[in-house]
């Protein structure tokens, strides 16, 4: 299920929600203007009216939702359980485009941001690459797990895709190429996340061992190892200066579903640029 979240808030008494849902492929906006009566400290009292209204989005796609990034301040690029890939334009509510080509649930995508290509990563096992304006078939692909992959993060310059997957193994592949240059694999590393670090040629993964690594893609070397989190952690994303990193985990009997985040600065072996 998707859940897009955004909230405007104006100073008291008036507050605007926005809301932006995606319920078993459906995305949904709710704008929401809502008032009340209150006192102010001159004791005259003011009444606002309440309105509401709600707008429903066209279908993206027919099962649930398992990926979403941004292609731009427009479209977002999305994945689910029906195999499909689907640009959408999340102000107006349409369909821009569909995409099918893999033959199992779609696990990640990730975006060149600004550009009209993107990567949807499967449980087939593959990585395909799509061009918004380009043909219906993809424009590249990248097969090379035993297992289905669970992390895609292209480089900061396009020219480099990082893959995970949960038969412990990392790849490398030149995007233009479509070759895999650079394999890696550490035991129990069942990774659930990657991410490019801007203008660094390093990448952030978590894994299933309740790990978070660094890697040096020159080479594709574990750069750093954090310290061992208390339980699995699913999703990592890094700051846009690069100085800091996110971790997110799900927990375990209502508790530990929580994100932590980390200064990458103390890494001995990652220089702040």
């Amino acid at each position: 299920m998707l859940l897009l979240r955004h909230r405007l808030h104006r100073a008291p008494p008036q507050k605007l929600l926005c809301r932006f849902r995606a319920m078993m492929g459906k995305l949904q906006s709710k704008l929401k203007h809502s008032t009340y009566k209150y006192s102010r400290p001159d004791a005259v009292i003011e009444e606002r009216i309440q309105t509401r209204a709600f707008q429903e989005y066209s279908p993206a796609h027919v099962d649930a939702v398992s990926a979403v990034a941004a292609l731009d301040s427009d479209l977002c690029v999305s994945g689910g359980n029906d195999k499909t890939v689907v640009a959408y334009n999340w102000k107006t509510g349409n369909v821009v485009r569909r995409f099918q080509g893999h033959e199992h649930e779609i696990t990640k995508i990730a975006c060149v941001y600004r550009s009209k290509q993107f990567f949807s990563a499967s449980r087939d096992r593959k990585v395909l690459m799509w061009d918004l304006h380009g043909s219906s078939q993809p424009s590249q692909r990248f097969s090379g797990h035993a297992m289905a992959v669970t992390g895609v993060a292209v480089s900061p310059d396009s020219a480099q895709l990082c893959t995970g997957s949960r038969d412990n193994t990392l790849l490398l592949w030149d995007v233009g190429t479509g070759q895999c240059v650079e394999r890696a694999s550490v035991s129990r590393n069942l990774v659930t996340h990657l991410c490019w670090v801007p203008r660094e040629p390093y990448v952030l993964q978590t894994s299933e061992d309740k790990t978070v690594r660094l890697w040096d893609s020159r080479g594709l070397q574990v750069a750093h190892v954090f310290p061992t989190k208390q339980h699995i952690q699913t999703y990592c994303e890094v700051s846009e200066d690069g100085h800091k990193c996110l971790s997110c985990s799900n927990g375990f009997g209502g508790e530990g579903c929580e994100a932590t985040s980390t200064g990458l600065d103390a890494c001995s072996c990652y220089l702040i640029t």
